[in-house]
């Protein structure tokens, strides 16, 4: 109940976050309560061009604008499958404000099903944020998000999975930030409304001089309440997946008083808190083995897989370098040198 009343004070307080006008404020002549499909064509100088498809949806009453993107990695399905049914469910009458849904940021790695990045120009969209209008076409379409969506956006929910080759646990996590203490916390608190069952808080070190290279973490630097979701794996997506992902949206909404649901599939409440990340990068390139998944608890010095050769000659052997949680790991046989093998989080009492 505090939480709860802690979040209302914080929305009562919230000071909208548009800066430059922005293509996206022309469907501010929306007047009435509706749906709203487009697309949004973007070109690099050297021609290159990608569509970008956008719902604009309009409430009947004034509040927040809540923009929810998926598909910025065009493997992650569940999170993608998910936007496309909220889409057809809101009934912009009931709707308190505006949502901006973009389904799928990535479609050219979507339809030629490519894992992480951009076929067009080999470049990973979520690495190369604020973008570059004069740069390729990867870059010119961070540029739009960074300066058209959020420009617009007062709460980004970025949605993430588990792309070809990753294996990962469901979880919501948002950067601890101290500059916008206001914004951190509603993140935190949207969090916790969702019904994900773990959150994860990433440490905001970013120096002035450094581009933020991850969609949400730029959404954070220029002031805007931005969290992420982690769901589904390995390239593949279940009904559960889809279903869970799009019932914490509701959630978030409700907890915005934004949009009420009545049949919300019920979610445990208990909540593990992880911080304080530790990553495993890959040492060589080669074939990976490891009886480890997404979720496993592991010691320090506990041999956690071993990398080896094209003949099978094992070229290393990998040991936690701390105990903690499996967050996400490398889920299938390939690696090279200098992927994240493995994100260990580390659980930690948020009373504390």
């Amino acid at each position: 109940m505090k939480q709860l009343t802690f979040l209302i004070f914080l929305l009562s307080i919230f000071q909208y976050v548009h800066a430059q006008p922005s293509k996206f404020e022309k469907w501010s002549n929306m007047t009435e309560a509706s749906v709203k499909d487009t697309v949004f064509r973007v070109s690099s100088m050297s021609n290159d061009a990608v569509d970008i498809p956008v719902t604009f949806i309009r409430g009947s009453l004034k509040g927040p604008t809540f923009t929810i993107i998926a598909g910025i990695h065009g493997m992650e399905y569940p999170t993608i499958l998910s936007l496309l049914e909220l889409r057809r469910e809101i009934d912009p009458k009931k709707l308190k404000g505006n949502l901006i849904i973009i389904p799928i940021v990535n479609q050219t790695s979507f339809y030629q099903r490519r894992p992480f990045v951009n076929p067009m120009d080999s470049l990973n969209l979520n690495r190369v944020f604020p973008g570059d209008p004069k740069g390729s076409i990867t870059e010119v379409m961070a540029d739009f998000i960074s300066r058209e969506v959020f420009a617009v956006t007062d709460i980004l929910l970025d949605m993430h999975g588990g792309d070809a080759g990753e294996d990962l646990i469901p979880f919501m996590c948002y950067y601890n930030n101290k500059e916008f203490e206001i914004q951190t916390k509603q993140a935190l608190l949207l969090c916790e409304a969702s019904g994900f069952s773990t959150i994860v808080s990433y440490p905001y070190i970013l120096q002035t001089d450094k581009p933020a290279l991850y969609a949400f973490k730029q959404a954070v630097r220029q002031g805007i309440t931005a969290f992420s979701m982690e769901i589904g794996k390995l390239g593949n997506w279940d009904r559960s997946e889809l279903v869970m992902a799009k019932d914490a949206i509701y959630r978030m909404m409700s907890a915005l008083k934004m949009y009420q649901r009545q049949k919300i599939n019920p979610r445990n409440t208990s909540i593990t808190y992880y911080g304080g990340q530790t990553y495993v990068s890959v040492p060589v390139q080669g074939i990976f083995y490891s009886s480890f998944q997404a979720g496993d608890i592991v010691h320090k010095g506990t041999e956690i897989g071993y990398i080896a050769d094209i003949f099978g000659n094992i070229l290393n052997r990998l040991t936690a370098p701390k105990t903690g949680t499996i967050l996400y790991k490398v889920g299938t046989p390939p690696v090279n040198k200098g992927e994240t093998l493995f994100c260990i989080g580390h659980q930690y009492d948020k009373e504390d």
